[in-house]
């Protein structure tokens, strides 16, 4: 629910701005978008699945899971890798330099970024790696038990590592801390912290808010890697279901955060899910009062 309410908004704001949205905030938007597919095709199946104390489908919707999880998560990681990579380069170019990233640009980005997740999610259904259940049983992942004693499920597991984990995360690790040493750097030329510039300053502001989603997204699935790690060389019969099925919730629970970090760090989102909260709260107030002058009740669910 927070998923999509929160996500619904970001994506109604961009609704609302979309002739003054800046070539970078389309990838905020396309992470938005990642989210809330993530929330509409694979949690209402688990939810399900978990009242039902069973996997429910079989093995057609257990593959459609995990091939949806597998795509939007690493369509995810790799936006997130691009926004470092764009803040970087804005943050240590000239004025005239960092408009040449385009919208075009971006959009062009934003493509590849889907086939690239695309193809890795279809990989296994083309005979490398696995999709299967998890130990918990369930959710459905990539088939992690199964490619300790399998060379071919153990390369593709290597190499999504290293191009789907590995990379775009010390990518982002090396951008930030990049944008870091540049602002640490240039407040340091700047004695007087009353004379530091609004433009800096709200340099600062971006630069702290895109590295805050990147930390809650990285440490949200780092207790799922390492289970599932651990499951490549052991067997899963040796972590108990909790443990497992906890690591997995904490790395769903990342595609809510988003939505909350935008809200403090950004005036212009506030302002505009204010100006939301105003016209749903108008049609409320519009349908309540013209069910009154009809003599007929306020239903108990719109009203709330």
């Amino acid at each position: 629910i927070l998923t999509i309410l929160g996500n619904s908004a970001v994506l109604a704001t961009a609704v609302r701005r979309s002739s003054l949205l800046k070539s970078p905030e389309l990838l905020t938007v396309n992470l938005a978008v990642a989210d809330i597919g993530m929330a509409l095709s694979m949690y209402p199946l688990a939810i399900a699945s978990a009242w039902n104390h069973a996997w429910l489908g079989g093995d057609a919707s257990c593959v459609y899971y995990a091939l949806m999880g597998f795509l939007f998560g690493v369509c995810s990681m790799m936006t997130l890798c691009a926004m470092a990579v764009i803040r970087f380069l804005v943050t240590n170019s000239s004025k005239s330099n960092s408009n040449k990233i385009t919208k075009n640009t971006v959009c062009i980005l934003i493509a590849f970024i889907w086939l690239y997740s695309l193809l890795w999610a279809i990989l296994p259904l083309l005979g490398w790696g696995y999709y299967g259940p998890e130990p918990f049983g369930i959710s459905c992942t990539i088939a992690w038990s199964k490619f300790h004693n399998s060379s071919n499920g153990f390369s593709f597991i290597l190499s999504m590592f290293l191009l789907c984990t590995v990379l775009p995360a010390l990518t982002i690790v090396a951008c930030y801390l990049g944008i870091a040493w540049k602002v640490h750097k240039a407040y340091q030329e700047i004695q007087n912290i009353d004379r530091i510039p609004n433009a800096a300053k709200l340099e600062k502001k971006l630069t702290l808010m895109a590295v805050l989603i990147s930390v809650g997204f990285l440490s949200s699935w780092t207790p799922y890697a390492a289970a599932s790690f651990w499951s490549i060389f052991n067997s899963s019969d040796s972590l108990q279901p909790v443990v497992t099925l906890l690591p997995c919730l904490f790395a769903k629970s990342s595609t809510a955060y988003n939505p909350f970090i935008y809200y403090v760090f950004s005036k212009t989102f506030r302002c505009e899910v204010r100006k939301l909260q105003c016209c749903c709260g108008w049609r409320v107030h519009y349908f309540s009062s013209d069910n009154s002058a009809e003599h007929h009740p306020v239903p108990t669910m719109w009203s709330g």
